[in-house]
């Protein structure tokens, strides 16, 4: 499928680069994006030729937040609607609420969540607004030296948006997020590897080789079911109220592995040989 802001590759390891690519705009972030990124993490990234995906930008920017240039509301939304919380819940995923209310960027960042697979940011240069949440649904992130993220939202007079207040205080913790949020500054890179938003910090031209390194060490030899149910598990189980609960979606989950991908790992392991997993990320088994 051909994209007008993004760029879509996939390597001979099953590594998929996705670039966003609106350079002269910063690659900032507007509805076709919107639309296309929940796209390609529905449709694209769900193929089983795909492992992980490395998500950067062109250019000097990763993405600048929203293009503030669109006519009307920039974000998308139908400002004649007065939806209550009770109306919004009860048909979220209905016009005209899908929409009319529904934040854009939320939408993308569940489809990422959704994705079975690891999905790696390589935050090339600034990174605010949208260009910071977005991240957060992303299951790690390395920053270059020249990266500059900020949660800006205070300044404009919104809030975080895209999922960001579940993401944000499960990665740096509640007092972390608090701060970022209510200053709105922008922070250099290292200023986000001491807040642990980000992994690793590198420089420009090591930066995308860190992440397909980073990445191939994911997939290369791994069991695509076993990783798919382990993100699902982790993500999952870290909000639940109780460890049984991660106890019965864990039994379900190695019940199932153990007589798929984890049999043939078993006795790989036993013949001292590489395994030949044959599970799909595709057709995980359902645990919770």
């Amino acid at each position: 499928m051909s994209y007008e802001t993004l760029r879509w590759s996939v390597d001979e390891d099953g590594i998929a680069t996705l670039t966003l690519d609106r350079p002269d705009q910063l690659n900032a972030f507007d509805v076709t994006m919107a639309r296309e990124l929940e796209t390609v993490f529905r449709t694209d990234a769900v193929e089983d030729d795909v492992r992980a995906v490395v998500v950067t930008g062109a250019g000097r920017a990763f993405c600048a937040g929203m293009d503030l240039s669109a006519e009307g509301n920039v974000f998308g939304l139908d400002e004649s609607l007065r939806p209550t919380p009770e109306e919004f819940r009860a048909a979220y995923d209905e016009p005209p609420y899908h929409d009319g209310v529904r934040d854009t960027g939320g939408r993308v960042t569940l489809a990422i969540h959704a994705l079975p697979k690891p999905v790696i940011a390589a935050i090339n240069g600034p990174a605010v607004g949208i260009g910071a949440t977005m991240t957060l649904a992303m299951d790690l992130r390395l920053a270059s030296t020249t990266a500059r993220i900020g949660f800006v939202f205070g300044r404009l007079g919104i809030v975080p948006e895209a999922a960001s207040s579940w993401f944000l205080p499960r990665i740096v913790g509640i007092q972390q997020a608090l701060e970022w949020v209510y200053s709105a500054e922008i922070l250099s890179a290292d200023a986000a590897l001491a807040g642990r938003l980000v992994r690793s910090v590198h420089e420009p031209d090591e930066l995308l080789p860190a992440a397909y390194a980073l990445a191939r060490s994911f997939v290369v030899g791994r069991s695509p079911t076993a990783l798919g149910l382990a993100k699902r598990l982790l993500y999952r189980n870290s909000a639940a109220a109780d460890p049984l609960e991660a106890h019965l979606s864990d039994s379900l989950a190695m019940y199932w592995s153990s007589i798929g991908d984890g049999r043939e790992g078993v006795t790989a392991f036993l013949e001292k040989r590489a395994p030949t997993f044959t599970g799909r990320a595709s057709e995980l088994p359902p645990v919770f």
